[in-house]
């Protein structure tokens, strides 16, 4: 106990630190959010220099929030550096509200070190100050991301949870809408080990509650959660911030190698297992602005191609050396627990994380559809339910606002089809919830456009098996087809990394799901109708890209893949018809350049690029119009006349998942769903002009 008061007494007088500060009031009026509004009560005021470090009291009313409002739940310090960033940064830097959530301590083994060498001696454990010092990284990251300097001042204060316990709240000083919180549950110690006292084991009934383990310097108090109130606080938060747009990690990795594991660190899966059954319950709250969800890989995309190339891939590793701690002479936080994690300081990249970001769903580019009137359908996923947006037909014709349908549950991310009488169907995945939580499954799900416009209930064509209810549920996001002969026809990539499909059949009904081979697929698939009415079908692996090419309309597809030879992408395609063929646009590896090929049958040409170094994510593409998100973040389409490719891009746009883009006519059109759960737009003024500014559908 005696080591530990030295250690609270510089907590005490370290910058940028109010000790002991207490939640006064959260306000919540009319769909927006007030500040915070503090008191000391509980502790000394902490000075930063001359100016006591205390936020500013909350409005006497409404306020109007920025457009976008964030939430990151994540289980460890240094998740959203290592696989939400660059997206993590570029909410900061645009000004809008972001609340990052903590849901463990990280306090691993309390050793805050880098590897020992071998036969050195082991420093003592203080798993309070290893995680207090992971708290520091973090507070120094995200100032240095919002301000350029990681010396900011950040308010503490404690937070009464939903689930009956106290969380931390930091608030950073000039930029109120800037929070992290930290619950600071215990972690498990062990990537895939069985450890009954941890989230899986709270989450699978080993264990019934699962204790905190606080940093030192914390206003939180101790507590032990139960399962449903892990699920309540997580709610609760939602609720006092109001997110517009939620993003996670994987809560379904799925499993690699032999013998099959499971590729993610298990924190990480349940921490987002947790958050998606909260997000059910934040969906069903009264009063909630619509929200969008992202999740992202973790572990798993270490052996996968790299994202980015080296610039973009070192600005990412600088904030994470900042978290790091790398340079542990220079105390510039004045804590005695240390100013970040000195596991990570030898290794800023981790184990190729920072060369790359990639989202487990929202990859699809085919959620926008012309309808047979020449109306404009675009399809989404807002308060896990779909959401669809209707333009009227004409150049003059306006876009309604959406309509949310019914049916909860529904996984980000969705395609469509036009099938061959007019009517447009869609496809997903859903996530149901039993009794219990730990009775969990996903499925594949579609409804088809009725006589009248609007769509038929949610119908479930189950999953492949080892995917949707075997304790893996990795699937994608279906693809769908129609051929020359009229037959639809839904592509998944399964839990066991091949292809399936399932075909619909006249008397409405749909066939069981059929194998189609192919090996290490990655990614979603995407389906693709030629000229000729053949489906064609592409996949990524961590090496190539896989190929079907249906041999006549209404034949069967082949059941076996053929290799490209194309080089290794960052696993992802998009594709269009062009003539008798499909084009395929893609992203290069170690570059972010935009790529595409012409396929005849099942043989690329050579590729052609279009630039954009460093950008992320698929792009929508429709005629000459191609659309996809630059290395800032921001919301591009490529000039189609320029003598070289030129992005044209709006940086005031940031946006979920993948633009979509379709021929309307003589015009090309394309849309993205904004972080502020609105959808944008934007359209070629003939055949081959450029791009109008985007826009608002609707307001």
């Amino acid at each position: 106990m005696k080591s530990r008061l030295p250690l609270r007494s510089a907590l005490l007088s370290r910058r940028g630190a109010v000790a002991g500060a207490t939640l006064a009031a959260v306000l919540v009026s009319g769909g927006v959010f007030a500040e915070l509004a503090m008191s000391d009560t509980e502790g000394p005021d902490v000075r930063a220099g001359n100016a006591v470090a205390t936020p500013a009291m909350a409005a006497s009313g409404p306020v109007r929030p920025l457009d976008g409002s964030v939430m990151q739940i994540m289980a460890h310090p240094d998740d959203d550096l290592f696989f939400m960033n660059p997206d993590t940064g570029q909410s900061l830097r645009s000004g809008r509200p972001i609340t990052s959530v903590y849901v463990t301590a990280g306090e691993a083994d309390g050793v805050n070190s880098p590897p020992l060498k071998k036969g050195a001696p082991r420093p003592p454990s203080d798993r309070a100050a290893y995680a207090e010092a992971r708290q520091n990284g973090i507070r120094g990251a995200y100032a240095q991301m919002a301000t350029g300097d990681r010396s900011g001042t950040w308010s503490r204060a404690s937070l009464p949870t939903a689930g009956g316990g106290t969380a931390e709240v930091d608030t950073l000083e000039g930029h109120p809408g800037v929070r992290l919180v930290w619950l600071q549950l215990r972690e498990s110690e062990t990537i895939l080990g069985d450890q009954p006292h941890s989230l899986r084991g709270l989450w699978n009934g080993q264990t019934a509650s699962l204790v905190s383990q606080l940093a030192f310097g914390t206003p939180a108090r101790p507590f032990s959660y139960t399962k449903d109130q892990v699920v309540k606080t997580l709610a609760g938060l939602m609720e006092t911030f109001r997110p517009t747009h939620v993003r996670t990690l994987d809560p379904t990795p799925g499993r690699d190698g032999k013998p099959q594991k499971i590729i993610d660190h298990q924190d990480h899966i349940f921490s987002a297992r947790f958050a998606q059954a909260a997000l059910k319950e934040y969906a069903d709250s009264p009063g909630h602005p619509d929200f969008s969800v992202q999740t992202y890989y973790g572990y798993n995309t270490s052996h996968l191609p790299h994202t980015f190339a080296k610039p973009a891939t070192d600005a990412k590793a600088d904030i994470v050396k900042t978290y790091a701690w790398t340079n542990a002479k220079d105390n510039y936080c004045a804590s005695a627990a240390g100013c970040g994690d000195r596991k990570v300081a030898p290794h800023p990249h981790g184990n190729n994380w920072a060369e790359s970001v990639r989202y487990s769903r929202t990859n699809s580019t085919s959620w926008l559809q012309s309808a047979k009137d020449g109306s404009l359908w675009a399809f989404g996923v807002l308060n896990q339910r779909l959401a669809a947006w209707h333009k009227a037909p004409g150049a003059d014709g306006s876009w309604g606002r959406p309509l949310v349908l019914p049916g909860e549950g529904l996984d980000p991310g969705v395609s469509s089809v036009r099938l061959a009488d007019g009517r447009l169907a869609v496809f997903g995945t859903r996530t149901l919830f039993g009794a219990d939580l730990g009775d969990y499954r996903r499925e594949v799900v579609a409804t088809v456009q009725t006589a009248s416009g609007g769509f038929a209930p949610w119908r479930s064509l189950g999953a492949p098996v080892r995917s949707g209810s075997d304790g893996v549920f990795d699937m994608s996001t279906p693809s769908a087809a129609v051929d020359g002969s009229g037959r639809l026809t839904v592509f998944l990539r399964g839990g066991d990394r091949r292809l399936y499909s399932t075909s619909g059949t006249p008397d409405g009904g749909w066939t069981p799901w059929a194998g189609l081979g192919g090996a290490d697929l990655i990614g979603d698939p995407v389906a693709a109708t030629d000229g000729a009415g053949r489906v064609h079908v592409f996949s990524s692996t961590p090496r190539t890209m896989s190929t079907w090419a249906q041999p006549e309309p209404g034949a069967p597809m082949p059941t076996s893949a053929t290799a490209t030879g194309l080089p290794p992408n960052t696993t992802g395609v998009s594709a269009r018809p062009d003539g008798d063929g499909v084009r395929v646009y893609y992203r290069q590896a170690d570059s972010g350049n935009v790529r595409c090929v012409l396929f005849d049958g099942v043989t690329p040409s050579a590729p052609a690029d279009l630039g954009d170094t460093s950008g992320y994510g698929m792009v929508g593409v429709a005629g000459p119009l191609v659309t996809g998100r630059t290395a800032s973040g921001a919301l591009a389409a490529l000039e189609p006349d320029a003598v070289a490719p030129a992005w044209k891009a709006d940086t005031g746009i940031l946006f979920t998942g993948a633009p979509s883009a379709v021929q309307n006519g003589d015009s090309a059109v394309a849309a993205a769903i904004g972080l502020d759960g609105r959808l944008y737009w934007t359209h070629t003024a003939n055949g081959n002009g450029p791009a109008a500014p985007w826009r608002a559908a609707a307001n």
